[in-house]
């Protein structure tokens, strides 16, 4: 997970009846609409609870140490929704792990919650799930809640020698395209979440490892969502990066990804929220440029329109360096001599 994946804002009390983050923004449908983010503060990803938590996930710092009640969880939702745009939107609906988990979301909660969304003024309805727990049974019953339904999948790479030895996500990429072919079934759309830059891999192979994986991805998901790792608190990736061992990914690089997945598939909504650009712990260039290339990022992603991304292409001298980095970081990986 962590990956950003659009979810900025994170905080608040640790009540069991207020969530994590409720956020309203922006997002690409038949066009740009209004948006909300809503995180449920939860036990979160029944594999960070086991130890077992991928590489650059700290959301399990954010969640309950205690299971809030069914009463409670629907008590957020309520929370949530009564900040909602006005009008339509898109309602995208985060736990920390899976929403289809029924050690985070009793299913009696998750009956609910569901029955809360499907207000006609909810155009659609994401929800983030891992592979194994997106079951038949489980599709079958949220889309007859909630028809407007689309499934988000953390993927984060097509190959699966990075997903587990990089991230240690604990699927493969069978176990997606099973996931995309349930749903579909179905007639549940799915997003799927590609990472970019996870530990491990040097600029030029992060990047071609996301390029790829679109390629692979795209005949089974519409909706992209390329997320730019982040160093999280507690997380591997931080304890690399304290060493020198890690930078997270250059803006520039995500604009060269989103600017080749959209020419190369025009139909597919391609997106990014570069989350915690321009720290020292976010993606970034070299400080100058950065709140400028991650506006036009996601500006690109509202609205689809390249020509965002391509007025902040090339403009600053950093480009200049992000093109030795590309040359030579494979024989450092992002230790302090190329950061």
């Amino acid at each position: 997970m962590g990956r950003g994946r659009g979810r900025g804002g994170r905080g608040g009390a640790r009540r069991p009846d207020v969530p994590i983050a409720v956020v309203r923004g922006r997002d690409f449908y038949d066009g740009p609409m209004d948006s909300l983010t809503v995180i449920l503060r939860t036990v979160g990803c029944y594999r960070a609870r086991e130890g077992r938590a991928c590489t650059m996930c700290g959301y399990i710092r954010d969640c309950a140490t205690t299971p809030p009640t069914s009463s409670e969880l629907v008590r957020q939702m309520e929370r949530a929704l009564s900040k909602a745009p006005s009008g339509a939107f898109v309602l995208k609906l985060y736990t920390s792990g899976s929403f289809f988990d029924p050690t985070e979301v009793p299913e009696e909660a998750r009956r609910t919650i569901l029955r809360m969304c499907a207000h006609e003024r909810v155009e659609r309805l994401v929800v983030e799930t891992r592979c194994e727990l997106a079951t038949k049974n489980v599709l079958e019953e949220a889309a007859s809640i909630m028809p407007r339904l689309e499934i988000a999948i953390g993927l984060e790479s097509a190959s699966d020698a990075v997903r587990g030895e990089c991230i240690g996500k604990g699927t493969t990429f069978s176990d997606y395209e099973a996931a995309v072919m349930r749903a579909s079934a179905l007639g549940i759309p799915t997003k799927t979440y590609l990472l970019l830059k996870p530990p491990f891999l040097s600029e030029g192979e992060a990047m071609q490892d996301v390029l790829s994986s679109i390629e692979k991805v795209a005949p089974l998901s519409r909706r992209i969502s390329v997320n730019l790792c982040n160093v999280q608190r507690g997380t591997l990736v931080e304890r690399l990066w304290r060493r020198g061992e890690y930078r997270p990914p250059w803006l520039a690089s995500a604009v060269e990804i989103l600017l080749e997945a959209k020419r190369a598939h025009g139909n597919h909504v391609i997106m990014c929220d570069p989350v915690g650009a321009g720290s020292a712990r976010g993606p970034h260039n070299c400080g100058r440029c950065d709140r400028a290339v991650a506006n036009a990022i996601r500006s690109f992603s509202e609205t689809q329109d390249v020509s965002y991304l391509e007025e902040v292409r090339e403009e600053c001298e950093c480009y200049g360096i992000w093109r030795r980095v590309l040359a030579l970081d494979h024989r450092g990986y992002g230790t302090p001599a190329f950061l």
